[in-house]
């Protein structure tokens, strides 16, 4: 999914994490192909998407002195994160995933 489509389309969430928490898109997957030219269905692999869209994120974390550690990701963003680092969630009938930003590792440009 590219960053134009996320910021074009419009997301209306009925929801606002907590803390350090965001709320990811997880990317499609697609089919891909093998060297040999056979297509490999989404379906046959068992790998989770690791990539996808934040569609909301949280106020952040609280530090050791009670100070507003503010989130480095941003709506719209294309991010990287742990492969078994979050929580499944289904909105309005949506796969999304419920990330801590620890558990980002990346953002793409």
């Amino acid at each position: 999914m590219k960053k134009e489509i996320a910021k074009n389309k419009k997301v209306h969430m009925n929801i606002h994490p907590l803390g350090d928490r965001v709320v990811v898109k997880p990317e499609a997957a697609e089919d891909e192909k093998s060297p040999s030219g056979f297509i490999i269905p989404d379906t046959a692999r068992k790998e989770r998407p690791e990539r996808g869209v934040v569609v909301a994120v949280g106020d952040g974390r609280r530090n050791d002195r009670g100070e507003l550690v503010i989130m480095r990701v941003a709506v719209g963003d294309i991010v990287m994160f742990s492969k078994y680092g979050y929580d499944e969630a289904k909105i309005d009938n949506e796969e999304y995933y419920i990330v801590q930003e620890s558990n980002i590792l990346a953002i793409i440009k």
